[in-house]
């Protein structure tokens, strides 16, 4: 694999991390530093790749009002920038972290509506930038305005060009992704526990409940499902067989993000022709990686590597 990976975010973000030393509801808090990232689940996938040295363009819509840190970042890190620009601004996250237990509050304020013709315009860059085996990634949740079967459009779309299409979504979202049958299924996704339980209707309490769920969405035609699991890893299913790997403990500045550094080290093992149980090492460790940093970013490669080291994985029964 030597062409670009193609993200795309629906529903960007700025995000507004604040460290606290202990979040105190009701009361005066006082920050003890404030950064803002250009952010967004695609955002963060493409951030992340970018720091492994990985070619990446970055498309879906954006604000023009407040596009100036996600042009920054793309310009700091190499990302082709191909979003479709939209009048107003994009939604503001802000990240509450509480120092003493490195939980992290988070105060979603609403998105910019998005009209259908923007989506329109999306899809034609689309159109534009699919060809057969390249690997799009559509991460994130739905801006007010558009249907909740966008994201099943763009896989149906994608995958008459022949592209590889890995969905990260939750909710509604996802749920109509897969809802209209294998022409319009993902090849990957990667939901975490809670989204799975959401997805399927049930409480997921054991690894062999989530195993079990897994493998039907397999029989439905999703080649590989991986399930983030949070301090216990994450479980990777696909043809190569089912894999738990947990993460070496490491110093926790921010989750934030998480979650997309996991994808982004799965796609990045791709990328490099890595076997099913080294990709999942890899995509643990980004996740490990990403841990220690506020905003987008990975620690150095050598870090990474040494964290992917010192995952553990075990083999699972199917």
């Amino acid at each position: 694999m030597t062409r670009p990976i193609v993200t795309v975010t629906l529903n960007p973000a700025i995000d507004q991390t604040v460290m606290l030393d202990q979040l105190q509801p009701g009361a005066v808090n006082v920050a003890r530093s404030s950064q803002i990232n250009a952010g967004g689940k695609g955002v963060n996938v493409a951030s992340c790749l970018a720091d492994w040295e990985i070619p990446v363009i970055a498309t879906g819509i954006l604000g023009r009002d407040n596009a100036t840190a996600f042009e920054q970042l793309f310009a700091d890190k190499g990302i082709n920038d191909r979003f479709v620009r939209h009048g107003g601004a994009t939604r503001v996250n802000i990240k509450l972290v509480d120092g003493s237990d490195h939980s992290t509050t988070d105060v979603n304020l609403p998105a910019q509506p998005v009209a259908r013709a923007t989506f329109d315009a999306l899809l034609q860059q689309l159109d534009d930038l699919a060809e057969p085996g390249r690997c799009f990634v559509l991460a994130g949740s739905l801006p007010a305005g558009l249907a909740d079967d966008c994201y099943a459009v763009l896989i149906g779309r994608l995958r008459q060009h022949g592209a590889h299409v890995v969905l990260d979504s939750s909710g509604a979202a996802l749920s109509a992704a897969l809802a209209d049958g294998v022409a319009t299924l993902p090849a990957c996704i990667k939901p975490n526990r809670h989204e799975l339980e959401q997805l399927v209707g049930r409480e997921l309490a054991t690894l062999d409940e989530v195993s079990e769920e897994v493998a039907r969405l397999r029989a439905r035609g999703i080649a590989e499902v991986v399930v983030s699991l949070g301090e216990d890893g994450a479980l990777f299913a696909g043809n190569e067989g089912f894999w738990l790997a947990r993460p070496p403990k490491v110093a926790l500045t921010s989750t934030v993000g998480a979650g997309d550094a996991l994808v982004a080290g799965l796609i990045a093992a791709r990328y490099g022709g890595r076997s099913a149980p080294d990709a999942a090492r890899l995509a643990v460790a980004f996740a490990a990686g990403k841990l220690a940093q506020v905003g987008p970013h990975l620690p150095a490669a050598a870090e990474v590597e040494a964290l992917a080291a010192r995952v553990d994985l075990a083999q699972l029964d199917a």
